[in-house]
């Protein structure tokens, strides 16, 4: 069942005299279940795309669709998890997991024992009476993440949600939301720079060019779930980094 639809998809910036082109052409579609990432340089348009999926900007021309509705504005039906957890300082975990059950008065006593059991799920058991700053980062991204999950959302988006984590503590996440999504399977869009990351992480790689941004190559990645990290020392883990690499050895310009 395809759940997102993205056809003819341009994005501009600026005015007609000094335009910027952010997105141009951009095709394809996700089938309910289905963990995606988005790869690509920086520059190329990756979290503008994102922002249109969510919402929060309009598409110059094109369109996308959510469950057969086309977007035309935030809405309520999916999680979204950004490279900083954005978590409230006055506010302990479960209530920061909570944040979206206030907002939209779904009600907390039947979504407490959710919370909890999401909470046990990214091992943050017996920590959802404290506050961020008791954290470390890595735990304040598992809060953020289950805060995206708590209302059960029809899609999960995220933008470079592990950016900012040091190598051994994402090496951990990644394999933190790979358990997640094996046990509760949301249909996911996961924004990064890394290839090795998203190979191990998704079902499918969206390659993307330099700016105007176009997807170059849609690398489905048939590894056995689940991944353990020494995966990635594999033939053929390497052999997906080296066809989404491909695209970039001339320019350097894609993270590993």
């Amino acid at each position: 069942m395809e759940l997102i639809a993205v056809n003819s998809l341009r994005k501009v910036y600026g005015t007609q005299v000094d335009p910027v082109v952010a997105l141009q052409d951009i095709h394809f579609a996700i089938e309910k279940g289905q963990f995606v990432a988005i790869v690509g340089p920086s520059g190329c348009g990756k979290s503008t795309l994102l922002k249109i999926l969510v919402g929060l900007i309009p598409a110059s021309q094109g369109e996308a669709r959510l469950g057969g509705i086309a977007i035309a504005g935030p809405r309520r039906d999916i999680g979204v998890v950004f490279q900083s957890p954005v978590l409230f300082p006055w506010r302990t975990v479960l209530d920061n997991v909570l944040l979206p059950v206030d907002v939209q008065r779904l009600g907390r006593d039947k979504l407490k024992a959710r919370a909890m059991n999401l909470l046990s799920l990214v091992g943050l058991q017996g920590f959802e009476n404290r506050f961020p700053q008791e954290l470390s980062g890595g735990m304040q991204q598992r809060a953020a993440m289950v805060r995206a999950l708590i209302h059960d959302p029809t899609m999960l988006f995220m933008d470079e949600p592990f950016g900012a984590l040091d190598a051994m503590t994402r090496e951990q996440m990644n394999l933190q939301l790979q358990h997640v999504w094996l046990d509760r399977k949301e249909t996911v869009l996961f924004i990064t720079h890394s290839i090795p990351e998203a190979v191990f992480l998704a079902d499918r790689v969206l390659v993307m060019t330099p700016r105007p941004g176009r997807i170059v190559d849609d690398v489905a990645v048939d590894l056995a779930r689940p991944r353990s990290l020494d995966v990635m020392t594999t033939p053929d883990f390497g052999r997906h980094v080296k066809r989404i690499r491909e695209h970039f050895k001339a320019t350097g310009e894609l993270a590993l």
